[in-house]
């Protein structure tokens, strides 16, 4: 009876105990592919857990073979990668070995259009979601208009009928030529027909602005104009008499189409600009270039220290900086501060100092890289760190200009290796300062109004993505040697989207640039001092 009793005792024991070890996280990524009809080379963005396959022009999206595909050791995927995918539609596949990982396989493909004609105005206006095309021209009799180029599918596998013009097809165009009314075009490649419906409509306006984008010291112009005539720009400042003429090789055409950045304009100042087609001239567009906003604290000279935590920032009011120092401080670590060590010829009295160490608690913690940021240092979860990037800026800097030391030291912390990257102990570390201007929102992004781009360590797939769709001009440099004397670096920001103005301006500098996998060497240090944003390309 004492048996039965204990037995049962121990059997309900058993019952309560759970099984509390957690497994260990093992990050799962696609680390290559290959496929078929390829222009370029496939695009892994860990972060974002997404490739992108970028097309031939040939190649049929809707049978894209897919010949390879290298995964994380160990990791399962939820369906099978390598093959023939229908690729118009994203390719979603998770892969797995504790947790799981939902990867994008995407397409993207461009396929070159033309549609032309003898005395068009401007650009054609297409529509691919229905399969149209209309051009403008500036003569009424639209029954003998002449096609000059035709292209409606992929080059050397397209072909092209009409069914009430005996004979069409893409090398007799000319036979073509009556659009009183939208004709209809039969399109076939890849054995799949299409229909397009090409349209010809008379405009009485000879040339007209299409975009007007002021930059600080520039301006860009976009206009349309005859095809065929001479086109061109002029501008002054606002009450000049004298009008200045843009010389014709500073101009880009494009049929009737044409564009020009205009330069040495002053900032915050008045201008008028016209376009002209031969005699016929354009409406007189007035434009105010933007102001040169200043970096705030970009000589690094604001510090406080009201409790433990060193702040890159007098108060939270005058907060423009931040950096990581909210998330070490839980373990009694700093690893941004100012620094008396300040390059030459400076006026201030400090730099910024970013020491990158293992951040730990009788052993427990992660390594973290010495950052400084514009944005807000938001919550700390865990070991994981929630930063929110950037604040309002809206204007067109062209390059970011500083100085800088850097120690680079081996990696003796790898918490996570990037994708695309084979980082071992025996590897060196490298840091990194990137810049960037944007449209971003906290609806999408998860941050604030004022910093709205929010990046969760433990969340790889919110990490900053430098060809997200709302980045509009990027630059970075990356140091991949110790640099031990102040030296000045230039950073030119690429502008992808020349005439949307930006909302936010994101710098991040790291003296680990893998901070964010807790990968880097903790012997690494990076000096800092005297940014400033460059506006004109006189001072370039």
């Amino acid at each position: 009876m004492k048996r039965r009793s204990l037995y049962i005792l121990a059997l309900a024991l058993a019952g309560c105990i759970e099984n509390d070890i957690p497994y260990p996280v093992v990050e799962c990524a696609i680390e290559s592919i290959e496929a078929e009809g390829l222009s370029g080379d496939p695009t892994i963005d860990a972060s974002a857990r997404k490739v992108i396959l970028p097309l031939e022009e040939t190649t049929d999206i809707q049978a894209v073979k897919i010949t390879a595909c290298t995964i994380t050791e160990r990791a399962e995927a939820s369906k099978e990668i390598v093959g023939e995918h229908d690729l118009r539609s994203p390719l979603y596949v998770t892969l797995s070995i504790y947790q799981d990982y939902p990867w994008t396989i995407e397409a993207q493909q461009t396929i070159p259009r033309a549609f032309t004609v003898a005395g068009q105005i401007g650009s054609t206006v297409w529509d691919l979601a229905n399969s149209t095309a209309k051009a403008y021209v500036g003569f009424e009799d639209l029954s003998h208009v002449e096609i000059m180029n035709l292209k409606l599918g992929p080059q050397g596998i397209t072909h092209m009928s009409c069914t009430d013009v005996e004979d069409f097809n893409e090398t007799n165009l000319y036979l073509l030529t009556d659009f009183t009314t939208s004709r209809r075009v039969d399109v076939t490649y890849h054995n799949r027909p299409e229909q397009w419906y090409l349209a010809v409509e008379y405009t009485d306006i000879k040339v007209s602005f299409t975009q007007v984008a002021p930059w600080t010291h520039s301006a860009w112009l976009y206009a349309d104009g005859l095809s065929g005539t001479t086109l061109g720009f002029r501008y002054r400042e606002e009450g000049a008499e004298e009008w200045i003429e843009v010389p014709q090789e500073e101009i880009v055409f494009d049929g009737g189409s044409f564009s020009t950045q205009i330069r040495g304009l002053l900032p915050e100042t008045k201008y008028e600009a016209v376009a002209y087609s031969n005699d016929d001239l354009s409406t007189v567009e007035t434009f105010t270039t933007e102001a040169a906003l200043p970096l705030p604290n970009g000589g690094f000279e604001e510090w406080s220290k009201p409790g433990k935590i060193v702040y890159p920032y007098l108060s939270e009011q005058d907060a423009f900086w931040d950096s990581g120092n909210k998330g070490s401080a839980a373990v009694n670590e700093t690893i941004c501060e100012g620094s008396p060590d300040i390059r030459p010829g400076s006026e201030g009295q400090y730099s910024a100092h970013l020491v990158s160490k293992f951040a730990s608690l009788m052993g427990i913690g992660k390594f973290a890289a010495g950052n400084i940021f514009i944005g807000a240092y938001y919550n700390t979860v865990g070991t994981d760190g929630q930063v929110n990037f950037g604040r309002p800026f809206a204007t067109h800097p062209i390059a970011l200009r500083g100085w800088m030391k850097y120690t680079q030291g081996q990696i003796d912390k790898i918490g996570k290796v990037p994708s695309g990257t084979n980082l071992t102990t025996d590897s060196m570390d490298e840091g990194s300062i990137y810049i960037a201007l944007g449209t971003w929102t906290p609806e999408e992004y998860g941050g604030t109004e004022e910093s709205p781009v929010q990046v969760f360590t433990k969340d790889l797939s919110t990490l900053f993505n430098k060809d997200g769709k709302d980045v509009l001009g990027y630059g970075e440099l990356i140091f991949t040697e110790s640099v031990g004397e102040w030296t000045q670096f230039t950073i030119p920001i690429d502008w992808r989207d020349k005439t949307t103005v930006p909302t936010h301006l994101i710098i991040v500098c790291s003296g680990s640039r893998w901070g964010d996998y807790f990968t880097g060497s903790s012997q690494s240090r990076m000096w800092l001092d005297d940014f400033e944003l460059i506006y004109n390309d006189a001072e370039l």
